[in-house]
């Protein structure tokens, strides 16, 4: 087993299911203690009980500076220090926007934006004054392009993905990284409500690989990203997609050409 995380220490926000919980996984079974930040007291609770001591569990609305502000100097008293940083919190939104309400608007990028800029206001300066750090954020490839009636989420991510540029560029003097991964489609609660067997399907068709990825593969992203394995990779998005976007999304009309 790699040991890449032996005496690191890391915060994962939305870190009690989905892509975070699996990305806990990696970081504590690698060596690292970390921080697994939610807003879901009973699967906090589920992941103090199976880590123990390795993990710091904390109730935080990554939109609450005072919130990550805590989270933050929560995490330096338990374990010393902070070398990573999994801004992963997020939310949806659907809604044309003619009909959207701003407030609706407002919520997704106070949780998904806003809540990325937070963790990475209070978690710099301590990753600069210890020598460096490595940032992952949760970006999407729907910041990277359109869904119907989703603006909101598609604004929100597309903010994230540009953020993670300017950490990269303002900071990579200080030695802190910064990366950004994009899923698509990924088995997490989230989407998993939304999963009916006609849309399932249609997913199946539209990406190359034949289904949707699972939060372990885009936890295995994260890491490598959070890793000196990744040590000249900054400012950079990894698209992990199962090649949805490599499609130009025309119609196969050479299959009817062809046959």
């Amino acid at each position: 087993m790699k040991n890449r995380f032996e005496g690191k220490v890391a915060i994962v926000t939305g870190g009690a299911s989905g892509i975070g919980k699996a990305t806990v996984k990696i970081f504590i079974e690698e060596g690292a203690k970390v921080t697994v930040a939610d807003m879901d007291e009973a699967g906090l609770k589920a992941m103090k009980d199976q880590y123990g001591d390795a993990v710091l569990t904390i109730k935080v609305d990554v939109s609450s500076e005072e919130d990550v502000k805590k989270m933050v100097e929560d995490t330096v008293t338990a374990f010393g220090r902070l070398d990573i940083l999994h801004n992963n919190a997020g939310i949806g939104g659907f809604a044309l926007i003619p009909d959207m309400k701003l407030e609706d608007w407002r919520k997704v990028f106070a949780i998904d934006a806003d809540g990325v800029f937070l963790g990475c206001k209070y978690a710099i300066p301590v990753m600069k004054k210890q020598g460096g750090g490595s940032i992952v954020n949760t970006a999407s490839i729907s910041g990277l392009g359109a869904d119907y009636a989703m603006a909101s989420y598609n604004a929100a991510k597309a903010a994230v993905i540009n953020l993670t540029r300017i950490v990269a560029n303002d900071h990579g003097p200080d030695k802190i990284r910064c990366n950004a991964v994009c899923p698509g489609p990924i088995e997490t609660p989230l989407l998993k409500a939304a999963l009916t067997d006609d849309i399932l399907q249609a997913y199946h068709d539209a990406i190359p690989a034949g289904r949707v990825g699972k939060p372990e593969e885009i936890a295995t992203v994260v890491a490598f990203l959070a890793s000196d394995e990744s040590s000249y990779v900054n400012g950079t998005t990894i698209v992990a997609d199962g090649g949805l976007m490599a499609k130009t999304g025309q119609p196969p009309i050479a299959k009817k050409l062809m046959s």
